[in-house]
């Protein structure tokens, strides 16, 4: 997966297509991410303990990581990651412009 922990995203394709957002998990295995306001779904909760508030609360949720594409940093479009071999590193990389992605 090209995608990590950090990285800024815009979403492809859904409901929420156009916004950005940090991502905050990536599961390689399922191909999921979760990205900061994006799929947001609301779920009605009742107080368990004494003194806890019930309520509606809102959280993020797991998207395909296919629907989305990662922000440059330097020409600020979505673009695809490519690989550059750097020394003994292997680095990511714009493909519009080169850049390397951190």
């Amino acid at each position: 997966m090209k995608l990590k922990k950090g990285d800024t995203v815009q979403v492809l394709s859904g409901n929420d297509k156009g916004k950005k957002g940090e991502i905050l998990s990536v599961d390689p295995k399922a191909g999921k991410i979760v990205v900061k306001d994006v799929n947001i779904r609301k779920k009605a909760t009742k107080p368990r303990k004494a003194g806890e508030t019930g309520g509606i609360i809102a959280s993020e949720h797991a998207i395909n990581s296919s629907k989305v594409a990662v922000v440059c940093p330097k020409c600020e479009k979505a673009t695809r990651v490519g690989y550059k071999i750097d020394g003994d590193k292997k680095v990511r990389v714009c493909k519009s412009c080169g850049a390397e992605l951190k």
